[in-house]
């Protein structure tokens, strides 16, 4: 698919006008842009994935999410809990807690930054991700609900099946996952 033919999957995103912080290489601000035109340019900006987790019998339990089969980019593959940008001049955390309201229907509590990393990923569509992602974990108050627009399936997942799934089937997620995931383990494992 072509960008222009990408245009309905656009419009479907109540986000595609939000304005987006650009940023260097060390995530310093240096303008913004339109959320569609840093996809179709490739413009580095910051973003943000949230791993949101619950204790489990074996440990604790990560929430992945299958993306929605409309959206515009990775559909169908998984990935963390949540991941959006935060607009100009919004905080991170606010920004996390307003995407998982969003797209989770539930609330994130205690969301702490545990890593970044930058990555860049060209989609088939002409699209193209660069990002700044910051981490973030935390808990989720309430059952999650999610928006059918955003998220196909949850599935809540301990650290082992999860390093599994990733080693065996690395083509079921997203290109940012792996990273976003194995830093959230690399935190919730460490012994207390």
């Amino acid at each position: 698919m072509a960008i222009a033919d990408s245009d309905a999957l656009w419009a479907n995103d109540p986000a595609r006008d939000d304005m987006l912080v650009l940023v260097d290489g060390l995530d310093r601000e240096i303008g913004t842009a339109s959320k569609l035109d840093a996809h179709v340019k490739g413009l580095l900006h910051r973003a943000f994935s949230v791993v949101l987790t619950r204790p489990g019998e074996d440990g604790p339990q990560l929430l992945l999410a299958q993306r929605a089969l409309g959206k515009y980019h990775s559909a169908g593959l998984w990935a963390n809990s949540c991941c959006s940008h935060p607009r100009a001049g919004e905080g991170l955390i606010d920004a996390a807690r307003r995407r998982v309201r969003e797209e989770l229907g539930c609330e994130a509590i205690g969301l702490r930054e545990v890593g970044s990393f930058a990555y860049r990923a060209k989609f088939g569509n002409g699209l193209c991700e660069y990002e700044y992602d910051h981490v973030l974990v935390g808990g989720c108050a309430g059952e999650p609900c999610p928006n059918p627009s955003e998220v196909g399936e949850l599935r809540w997942v301990g650290l082992e099946q999860l390093a599994q799934d990733l080693a065996r089937h690395p083509e079921r997620f997203a290109a940012w996952a792996p990273m976003v995931l194995t830093t959230a383990c690399a935190e919730l494992g460490r012994p207390e």
